[in-house]
Order: C-alpha cells, then sequence, then structure tokens
C-alpha cells in the first residue's frame, strides 16, 4: 500500500474510531455515576420517610400519654393511697390506661406508678410498688433528670430472633412533667410492640437492611440479622456524628464481611435514635451491566461503519495524488533522472520536483538582488562611520543609483519613543525600525535619498536636496522628516522623534551630521515625544552642576512614604512631578542618570527593609540597567510605574492582606469557642497582642460586620439551637449566653429572627407534633 494513502487511512479510522470511544466510555461512567446517586437519593428519601413514619408513630403515644398523664383524674390519682376495695376509681384509671392504644401501635402493657404513695396500677391489676416484678426498672426511670424518654425493651433471650433484638420499645412519662427532675410523684410507662416499629424499617428494595441505633450506638430495632457484622459500620457512624454534631445525615463508603456497601444514616432531634440503611454497592453495579453491554454494542456498530467509510473515502481522496504522482514520474523519466523510490512519500516526492524546477531558475537572480541591495546599505554605513572617500562615492554613486546633485545634505536620524500601551513588545523594537526603513524608501524620492538602514536604536536616512539657503534646505528636510513621521504612524501605529541634522555640502562631513541628530533626539527628555528637533535650534546648555537638589529630596521622599503606605495613585503622581522638577531643570540628560538611579535605589530599599529579594521587584524584563537606555519621559514613567512602584506595592499589599486574614480568623475561632463566656473586643485584642482599634478595623474589612455585631449574631446562632436540642428555658439559654438581662435577650432573639424564644419554642413543638 501507498506510504500516503496508508496515512491517510490511519488518519481517517483514528478521526472517527477515537470520539467513539471516548463518547461510548464517557457515556458509560456518567450513567453509572447517574444510576448509583440516584439509586443512593432515592434511599435517603426513604430512610427520612420512614424516621418520620416511626417518629409519627412514637409522637401519636406521646401526645396520648401526656394527655391522660395530665388530666384530672391522673392528677387526683397522686394524692390518693388506693388498694383493692377502691375498685370504682382502679376502673376508671384502668379504662384511661386502655384508652391509650392508638391504631399505628400495639400498646402491649401500661403502667401509672404513684412513687409517693407506693402503688403501681397495670392494665391488669393493682399492686404494691414493691411487689411489682420491675420496681427496680421504675426507680431507674425516675432517677434520669429526663421528664419524657424512650427506652428500648429487654433483648430478646431465646436468640432465635438475632443478636440485639428487642420486642418491645417503652415510653416514660414523669407527673407531673418538671424539667430536670429525679423525684416526681409518679410515672406513666407504656410498653409499644416493636415489630410494629421493624415493620416500617422494611425496605422494599431486596438489597437494603435497615435497623435503630441508641445515642450509645446500639441496635435496638431493625432485627432478623445478626447486629455483630454490623459493629464496623456502627462504630463509624458514631465517629461521623461526633465529628460533626451540625450534621445529623450522611453517607459513606465502608466494606462489610468482604463487600462494599454503602451506608446512609440519620439522627433524630427527636429522641436521638440513628436511622442506618445499608446499600450494596454490588448490587447497584449490577444495574449498570446493561448500560456497559448497550454501550459496547454501539461503539462496535459506529467502529465498523467508520472503518468502512474511512477505507472508501481515503481512497477517493488519495485518486488526484495518484494521477499528480504519474505526472511527475513520467517527467523524471524523460530528463532520464531517478525515479522515486519504493516507500518514499509522495507528496515530499512532487514537492522537491517542482522545487527543483523553480529553484534552477531564480537561484542566481535571488542571490544578486539579495546581495545589491546589502551592499548599498554597508556602502552607507561605512559613509556614516567616515569609511569612505569623496573619490570612492564619485565612483560608487553612478554604479549603485545614489543621488549625484545636490547643494545641501542632511541625515534624518528616527528613534522610537516608547512601546507602552501600544501592541508592539520591546523585542519588536528591532523589526519596527527596519519598517520604517520601507517606509521612508516608499515616501521618499530615490533621488532625494540615500538607501535607509538601521543602526542600533536608530533608523539613519542621508537626504540630498537642491536649495539656495540653509533654511529652504532646513524646511526640505521637515518636509521629509514629517512624511516619514506621518506614514510611520498611520501605518504602524508607533510613536517616534526624529532629529535633523544642520545642512552640509561636502560629503565627508556626514560622520559630524550623523552625531548631530542623534543629539537632536536627546532633547526629547525635555521637549517631549513624538518630536521632529532640528540640531540648530537647540539652545546652548549651561554645565550640569547647577542642580538644586532640596526640592527634589522632598519629592523623593514623599514618593517613598506613598509606596510604604501603599497609595500607587499618589505614588504615580509624586513621580510626575520628581520628573517635571528633575527634567526641566537645565542640565544634560547624562547629569540626570545618577538622579534616577539614586531614586531607583531608594524605591528598592522599601523592598529589602520589609525582607523582600529584590529579583522579585523589577523582574528579569526591568533590571536597573535598562534605566540608562530609557530616550523619552513617558519611557522613565512607564518603567518605574511598572517595574518598581506597581510591583513593589502588589508585594507590601499581599504581605498585608495575609496578616489581616490571620488576625480575623484567630477573632472568629475565639469567639467560637468561647461565645459562652463574657468575651470583649478589649479582651480579644490583649490576647493577639494588638490594639483594639487596630483589630477592630481588620475584624471590620475582612469580616464584614463589627466585632459586637458578630458575637451577638453568633450566640444568637447558638441560641437557635439550644431552642431546638435542649430543655433548658429561656433564661437559663440568656444566661448561658451572657445576657444578664432576659427581657435584652429576647429583644435581640427577635430583632434577628422576627420571634421571640418562647414563640419559636412553641412554633416548633407544635411542628413535631403535627
Amino acid at each position: 500500500m501507498s506510504k500516503y494513502l496508508l496515512r491517510l487511512l490511519s488518519f481517517s479510522l483514528l478521526l472517527g474510531v477515537l470520539p467513539a470511544v471516548i463518547i461510548g466510555i464517557a457515556s458509560y461512567t456518567i450513567a453509572s455515576e447517574n444510576v448509583e446517586s440516584k439509586v443512593k437519593e432515592v434511599n435517603m428519601q426513604w430512610l427520612t420517610q420512614t424516621q418520620m413514619r416511626i417518629e409519627q408513630m412514637l409522637r401519636s403515644v406521646e401526645k396520648s400519654a401526656t394527655q391522660f398523664a395530665n388530666s384530672s383524674l391522673v392528677k387526683a390519682s397522686m394524692a390518693m393511697s388506693y388498694d383493692i376495695t377502691d375498685f370504682e376509681a382502679i376502673r376508671e384509671l384502668t379504662e384511661g390506661l386502655y384508652n391509650l392504644q392508638s391504631s399505628d401501635v400495639v400498646i402491649t402493657q401500661a403502667y401509672l406508678v404513684n412513687l409517693e404513695r407506693s402503688w403501681a396500677l397495670s392494665l391488669n391489676t393493682l399492686k404494691p410498688l414493691q411487689e411489682m416484678e420491675n420496681v427496680g426498672e421504675f426507680m431507674d426511670y425516675a432517677a434520669s433528670p429526663k421528664s419524657i424518654l424512650w427506652h428500648a425493651g429487654t433483648p430478646a433471650t431465646n436468640g432465635e430472633e438475632g443478636e440485639g433484638t428487642v420486642e418491645t420499645v417503652t415510653l416514660v412519662h414523669k407527673i407531673p412533667i418538671l424539667p430536670q427532675t429525679d423525684r416526681p410523684q409518679g410515672l406513666l410507662v407504656i410498653r409499644v410492640m416493636a415489630s410494629d416499629i421493624n415493620e416500617a424499617l422494611n425496605s422494599p428494595a431486596s438489597t437494603n437492611y435497615s435497623y435503630v441505633l441508641d445515642r450509645a450506638g446500639t441496635a435496638i430495632l431493625g432485627g432478623g440479622q445478626p447486629q455483630t457484622a454490623y459493629e464496623t459500620v456502627n462504630r463509624a457512624v458514631l465517629e461521623k456524628l461526633g465529628a460533626n454534631p451540625e450534621q445529623p445525615s450522611g453517607l459513606f463508603h465502608t466494606r462489610m464481611e468482604g463487600k462494599e456497601v454503602a451506608a446512609l444514616y440519620r439522627t433524630s432531634a427527636y429522641n436521638g435514635w440513628t436511622y442506618v440503611s445499608l446499600l450494596s454497592i454490588e448490587a447497584l453495579r449490577a444495574e449498570s451491566r446493561a448500560i456497559a453491554e448497550m454501550t459496547l454494542a454501539m461503539c462496535a456498530a459506529i467502529l465498523l461503519a467508520v472503518s468502512a467509510a474511512a477505507l472508501y473515502g481515503s481512497r477517493r481522496m488519495y485518486r488526484p495524488i495518484r494521477k499528480l504522482l504519474e505526472m511527475v514520474t513520467g517527467i523524471k523519466r524523460s530528463a532520464q533522472e531517478e525515479p522515486p523510490r519504493p516507500g518514499r512519500d509522495e507528496l515530499e516526492y512532487i514537492k522537491t520536483s517542482i522545487q527543483s524546477l523553480v529553484v534552477s531558475r531564480d537561484r542566481v537572480e535571488q542571490q544578486m538582488l539579495g546581495q545589491a541591495s546589502h551592499l548599498k546599505e554597508f556602502f552607507v554605513l561605512k559613509l556614516l562611520t567616515g569609511q569612505i572617500t569623496e573619490n570612492d562615492y564619485i565612483l560608487r554613486s553612478a554604479m549603485e543609483g545614489f543621488p549625484e546633485k545636490w547643494s545641501h545634505l542632511g541625515v534624518l536620524a528616527l528613534q522610537v519613543d516608547n512601546l507602552q500601551d501600544t501592541r508592539y513588545n520591546e523585542e519588536d523594537r528591532e523589526l519596527l525600525l527596519y519598517a520604517v526603513g520601507n517606509i521612508a524608501q516608499e515616501v521618499l524620492p530615490a533621488s532625494n535619498r540615500f538607501p535607509p538602514i538601521t543602526v542600533q536604536y536608530s533608523q539613519v536616512t542621508i537626504v540630498a536636496v537642491q536649495a539656495d539657503t540653509p533654511e529652504e534646505a532646513k524646511a526640505a528636510f521637515y518636509t521629509f522628516a514629517e512624511a516619514v513621521k506621518h506614514h510611520a504612524g498611520q501605518v504602524l501605529q508607533l510613536k517616534a522623534s526624529i532629529g535633523i541634522s544642520s545642512p552640509f555640502a561636502d560629503i565627508r562631513e556626514t560622520v559630524k551630521a550623523y552625531g548631530e541628530s542623534l543629539t537632536a533626539l536627546k532633547a526629547r527628555i525635555r521637549l517631549g515625544a513624538e518630536m521632529i528637533v532640528h540640531y540648530g535650534d537647540i539652545e546652548p546648555l549651561p554645565p550640569a552642576d547647577c542642580y538644586e537638589y532640596s526640592h527634589l529630596r522632598v519629592l523623593e521622599e514623599r514618593l517613598v512614604y506613598a509606596i510604604r503606605e501603599m497609595q500607587a495613585a499618589s505614588a504615580s503622581e509624586i513621580l510626575r512631578q520628581y520628573l517635571s522638577a528633575m527634567l526641566f531643570k537645565e542640565g544634560a540628560f547624562h547629569a540626570h542618570q545618577p538622579l534616577l538611579l539614586q531614586l531607583a535605589s531608594r524605591v528598592l530599599q522599601i523592598a529589602q527593609d520589609h525582607g523582600i529579594p529584590l529579583s522579585e521587584v523589577p523582574g528579569e524584563e526591568g533590571k536597573v540597567e535598562k534605566l540608562f537606555h530609557l530616550q523619552t519621559r513617558e519611557e522613565i514613567i512607564h518603567w518605574f510605574e511598572s517595574r518598581l512602584i506597581a510591583p513593589l506595592i502588589r508585594i507590601l499589599s499581599e504581605k498585608t492582606d495575609t496578616q489581616y486574614v490571620k488576625i480575623a480568623d484567630k477573632l472568629v475561632k475565639i469567639i467560637q469557642e468561647h461565645y459562652q463566656e463574657d468575651i470583649s473586643l478589649e479582651s480579644c485584642a490583649q490576647l493577639l497582642s494588638y490594639h483594639p482599634v487596630y483589630v477592630s478595623r481588620i475584624f471590620k474589612r475582612e469580616i464584614g460586620v463589627t466585632f459586637s455585631e458578630y458575637l451577638s449574631d453568633y450566640r444568637m446562632k447558638m441560641a437557635k439551637v439550644l431552642l431546638e436540642t435542649t430543655d433548658l428555658k429561656v433564661s437559663e439559654i440568656g444566661e448561658r449566653l451572657q445576657y444578664k438581662n432576659i427581657s435584652s435577650f429576647i429583644r435581640s432573639y427577635k430583632k434577628l429572627y422576627e420571634i421571640t424564644p418562647g414563640q419559636y419554642r412553641d412554633k416548633m413543638m407544635r411542628g413535631s407534633a403535627e
């Protein structure tokens, strides 16, 4: 098979196969993950509904028990000492116990216990308390500090139903209901069948197993499976709840008996039970196999179709290449040249054959044109450096087509002012000067110019004019310079200045005129950018030792202060004032350089004072040596602002922001750990060894609110948690949160949540009962 045809076929196959494989893998992965995620979400919803159903059962029993315990009949019985002769009163109490039966669960036994009168009434009989077989259990219930509590019943003794399985669940209701008491008058004890609750735990999915843990992590409901196999899962659930008590539900993966399972759990705020559902990951992934098989079949079909299309299309696309190769091979054979070797790339062979025909014809012409251009530029360079005599010029001018007749000559030296705020970079400067040279060749007539050349940072053009006076020559030179500058700005969007030498007639004075044009350009430092300057228009400068440094010293100190205070706008304005005071003084440019170098050293000293490496401030592109090559006021301002001031302020700001964030984080941590204590901004500032005003400003800047506002909001949040999770009185919660006046606590809570603490607790209890 042809080499090019093989490449074409391979590329076509790769172009078609690779997307199919990627799409197949992505489709299977996404579909599998979606299936697993949906199943877990459905199971979590089922676990939530199961929790709500079970709690509804328990709440209905608790509601009936509360109504019975608060009835006048029970309250009166707590003051009576009954015996078997008081059958009328006993009958009424027994009927009340029977009426506790609910449609949701079956009550197996109920006891009304009078601890002060020492008697106990069950559904069956009235006995003295000490004759009850479970009198110890009653005493344990009475000693518990809670007024209402749910307790798992006695484990099964036969062991047939499974380890840890309970037969009943007991509700204990103290009489009267007093918070945190261990000496009640009596007890109302109700036992319900655990099997009714276990039925609610049965999952519709055969791969699930659900059960209930008490506060100690013991499985109390959901019998039917050996609980010892789930001890690892139970410990993991307790660890996660202990590590993050504010997160009452969650999901995690673990291994049980060598198999991977997903454990879903939810902790009830009602009685502290934890509902756990175990889901087999292997069963989940089995549901994704059908997706994998379908995806594999579709990918295989796509691959077959792509392969057939690639083979057919590659042959069709190769057909014109084959005809062109046959034509080129026939030409080579007629010229008695070597035919293509087997296995050689066809396109490379065709390209080489065509190039050999073109190159052989144009090679000599291209070489001659290139050498002629370089020779002209080399001649002008020697003319600018004084290496050409007048006789040499007369000889060469006729050969190279240089101007032959003139009355005045002049040198135009163009330099780029600055490249900031343009689309060009510093490394483009030489290429731009070359482009300006091409523009000069097009704008200036050939009879009035020598070939433009680039010398270091300048584009230099020697011009020749016929003029009666030097003033007319100067005007012509200015017209030429204006034309070059205008077209360079229009075509390249380039800011440039041009220095013009004095008119001269002797070709040997070209070296001097070149120096004059460069000297004229140096006036930009005082006159500004985008200038056309005649050397004769520059006024003689006095000696450079006439600077008065006192004013500059003041501006220098102000600039250093602005940088230290990270005031970028102020630093930029002071820098411009400094340059205005320095550059517009009478003096040569070389006298300004030491002052600029000293200013740069003062700025770098700030970095050293703050422990910042000097290499991080200017960077590779902003070395201080670059300062000696700056030619305009704009370039100096740009260099100082972009290479020194802006990086230094940014680094100082980053260091300051990091310190502020650490202080704010420490304050937040102190509030969250000590909100129940008497803390203040002053005590926290003293603990962190900072002034309170400084700490207050940082906290407001980083957190967005004041210290006292954050402390009050956090205490109100914790008050809401205590109202939801404890039986503490509103006054006790206020005292715990350091509110000496309960009215102040209630006002603060209502201001934040638009409801009083007591109203919120009543609303929460009504919602739970419903």
